[in-house]
């Protein structure tokens, strides 16, 4: 049940953080007027973007992980 909601959570948090990302990226390419601050805007986005994909892929790694490993007695239950 907790893993479920988990699952949810986080997938809905993920596709609020993409969804923003693509916003952002929007907001520099049409309303920054002066190249120096577009390009450094578009330069913090790939940061951002960077570091977005690398908490997903943790994220999944981590829950992937926790499902494999069986509970004690050699993964029976009592």
């Amino acid at each position: 049940m907790f893993g479920k909601i988990k699952k949810v959570f986080f997938t809905g948090i993920f596709g609020i953080l993409y969804i923003s990302y693509i916003a952002q990226f929007a907001y520099v390419l049409g309303w920054v007027e002066s190249i120096e601050t577009k390009m450094s805007l578009l330069a913090a986005l790939a940061l951002e973007w960077l570091i977005l994909i690398s908490a997903r892929y943790l994220s999944k790694r981590s829950s992937s992980n926790q499902q494999r490993q069986p509970s004690g007695f050699a993964g029976h239950r009592r």
